[in-house]
């Protein structure tokens, strides 16, 4: 499963979706908003994508890993828009059998996210700067 929104990630009802009587292990993965990057203070984050592609890649990224590990369910969802420090921008939740599954597939799931998904962050600085992070740097 997997989901952008624009509203915040409630991320019980993401451990929720994934949980079943088949799964000794849920794994929660949540990214957040830091307030410091590379020694700079950031004030916000805005995450903008091309939605109809990066549901593609989230879709594909959601069968790469189903056919690496034996999960019972899997969500992903990944917010866009402006978000402050602090913001949940990111949760997967990955649910299996036995817990080496679960933390190796969420694990697996944020690192390829970060590397191919169209979702583009731009860091908004205190100073008033900002720069722009593409998918893969």
């Amino acid at each position: 499963m997997i989901q952008l929104t624009t509203n915040p990630i409630d991320t019980e009802a993401v451990i929720d979706a994934v949980r079943s009587p088949a799964a000794g292990a849920v794994v929660l993965f949540v990214g957040t908003v830091r307030e410091i990057t590379d020694g700079r203070r950031t004030e916000s984050l805005d995450y903008e994508c091309y939605g109809e592609m990066a549901e593609l890649q989230l879709a594909q990224l959601e069968d790469e890993a189903r056919g690496q590990w034996d999960l019972v369910e899997c969500l992903m969802v990944h917010r866009t828009g402006h978000l402050p420090v602090g913001e949940i921008s990111v949760a997967i939740a990955a649910s299996a059998a036995h817990r080496a599954a679960a933390f190796d597939a969420a694990s697996w799931l944020i690192d390829r996210i970060k590397q191919v998904v169209p979702i583009w962050k731009k860091e908004n600085y205190a100073d008033g700067t900002h720069e722009w992070a593409h998918p893969g740097e």
